[in-house]
């Protein structure tokens, strides 16, 4: 597949798994619903991939204060993952996110992109795989050269480098991602999920990498799925879920759904 695809429970904690029969039922429920909803009084700004590209993250923040200024709502952002990666300043890009306004209950998902980070600083073997899609950035961002050759004593001395070089509080940031969080009628992740499993019988590999099983599917999974991870042109709502990933590496434009009641609507840079 290409690049780009063609054109009321309250929870920001990931969902306990359910077991059995009654989930295995639930998963392949026949698409019949009405309009989704977020609880009253609640507000949701859900912001797609952000590939290290920093001043976009800027501007659409400041979108985002302005759009919520005196709406005196519970205010919310869910960040569906991939921080890092194919843009110029992933670590520009965390250091923003950290400082994010206390007037939000902010939650972090986390993307493939960041995984890989913490699978390569685990083993650096990774770095075989990663280097096809985005490391190099990722790594002159916070001042490490990449490896010059395919070299598992380069790929090692690369990690020792970063590891160095990566300020506490981001390895902690990567480190506390959440792999979903729910919201009303809404099911936020970074990928997508699976059809015919259950919400809250996913598995990681799939909340992080699943593509053209999930988006092909017509299937009603539970809830509305709010994800990113498959870009396309412009955020676009489904019968079945939300793709608010907008390719803001390649396009420069990073977009965030907003949910209220039963209307979504998409600020964009």
């Amino acid at each position: 597949m290409s690049d780009f695809e063609p054109t009321a429970q309250d929870d920001l904690a990931p969902a306990r798994p359910r077991s059995g029969l009654l989930g295995r039922l639930f998963a392949g429920a026949a698409a019949k619903r009405g309009p989704a909803f977020v609880p009253r009084g609640v507000r949701i700004y859900a912001v797609g991939d952000i590939h290290g590209c920093s001043q976009q993250l800027d501007i659409l923040m400041t979108n985002i204060e302005a759009d919520n200024k005196g709406s005196g709502l519970d205010s919310r952002l869910i960040f569906l993952g991939d921080y890092i990666d194919r843009g110029p300043d992933s670590k520009g890009t965390v250091a923003r996110l950290l400082m994010v306004p206390p007037n939000f209950r902010t939650v972090f998902l986390m993307g493939n992109h960041d995984q890989t980070l913490l699978d390569f600083l685990k083993d650096p073997i990774v770095y075989r795989s990663w280097r096809g899609f985005g490391a190099q950035e990722t790594l002159m961002s916070y001042g490490v050269l990449p490896p010059r050759f395919d070299d598992e004593g380069e790929f090692a001395a690369a990690r020792d480098r970063l590891e160095r070089a990566v300020p506490a509080d981001h390895l902690e940031f990567f480190r506390n991602l959440q792999n979903s969080a729910q919201v009303g009628d809404y099911f936020f992740v970074h990928a997508g999920v699976r059809p015919g499993i259950a919400l809250d019988e996913q598995i990681p590999q799939d909340a992080l990498w699943i593509r053209e099983e999930f988006l092909e599917s017509k299937h009603d999974f539970g809830k509305i799925i709010v994800h990113g991870h498959s870009p396309i042109e412009r955020a676009t709502r489904y019968s079945n879920r939300i793709n608010v990933d907008t390719g803001a590496y390649a396009t420069g434009r990073l977009t965030a759904a907003v949910l209220e009641g039963q209307s979504c609507r998409f600020l964009a840079t």
